[in-house]
């Protein structure tokens, strides 16, 4: 089943880029990336989502019902935790999430208590007085207290440490294996990377491609750096699925995407001091997917 459906989702601001003819489905279970740099179209596409803005045209479903007709229904069972957070500064951390509390109909003070003690988060400061990376954790806090089916998070780390993250991280696999679907938007693909099963990559308003992380590693270039004991021609290794080749006296890097014993017998004929083949990251798939489009 379902829990999310997008279905050629366009929202037009005049000049200013929405999104146009956005549509991917995101599994019941699934937690699912939503990627592309700042300014793509994340917070439009989930903001529409959650009908905090109406659709120009294309529709979206949560739960198999449509999110404009029935925006109340839906909400009752979503977490959500927008890019900026912001709060009634006066109130103190735990006045302010009881209040988010009394939206539903479940008493969420155990969990309250269970979130802030895994968050490392005083709940009897004022919200005035909280780091950014603390008001961040109040989001966290609110969007997770009724323990929703469905979580989505809009660049979800800013303002996080390293450590937190991984708590966070932590956290949502959690709630994943309990059964939570997660949409999670990054411009961070290495978060991306370590979380979802699938990602759908926009780019200027549109989507470029939905797939799994393992084929988006597995149909992706190696990535090769090679000492040599003499200077190398360049022109050696420039032959079919080479890309970003740089060869700088006697060290040669490069992407490569092919037949690997055909790249192996460029290789043998130069003398080798020392070879690294890695893979690389979604940072640079990513960039070649921008570059394939353009």
């Amino acid at each position: 089943m379902n829990v999310i459906e997008i279905n050629n989702l366009t929202k037009n601001y005049g000049k200013a880029r929405g999104i146009t003819d956005i549509s991917f489905q995101v599994e019941e279970g699934e937690i699912f990336g939503f990627i592309g740099p700042n300014g793509a179209g994340k917070s439009t596409t989930i903001r529409t989502l959650l009908s905090l803005i109406y659709p120009t045209s294309g529709s979206a479903k949560i739960f198999g019902k449509d999110c404009v007709k029935f925006a109340p229904e839906i909400k009752k069972d979503i977490g959500y935790l927008p890019a900026e957070v912001f709060y009634y500064d006066n109130m103190k951390v735990i006045d302010l999430l009881k209040y988010s509390a009394s939206f539903y109909k479940k008493d969420c003070r155990k969990r309250i208590k269970e979130l802030a003690e895994m968050l490392d988060l005083d709940l009897h400061k004022k919200i005035d007085d909280l780091s950014l990376g603390n008001k961040k954790k109040v989001g966290i806090v609110q969007g997770l207290l009724h323990e929703p089916r469905l979580i989505i998070l809009d660049e979800p780390t800013s303002g996080l440490d390293p450590l937190m993250q991984q708590k966070f991280f932590e956290l949502l696999r959690e709630e994943n294996k309990k059964g939570a679907t997660i949409l999670f938007s990054s411009h961070i693909l290495s978060e991306v990377q370590k979380l979802c099963d699938r990602v759908a990559i926009i780019k200027e308003g549109k989507i470029v491609q939905v797939e799994k992380i393992s084929t988006l590693k597995e149909n992706t270039y190696k990535k090769f750096k090679i000492e040599t004991a003499a200077p190398v021609q360049r022109s050696l290794f420039q032959m079919e699925g080479v890309n970003d080749l740089e060869a700088d006296g006697t060290t040669v890097s490069f992407l490569y995407r092919g037949n690997l014993n055909e790249v192996m017998k460029k290789i043998t004929d130069v003398e080798i001091v020392n070879l690294w083949v890695t893979e690389p990251d979604l940072e640079e798939i990513f960039m070649h997917y921008y570059e394939k489009e353009e």
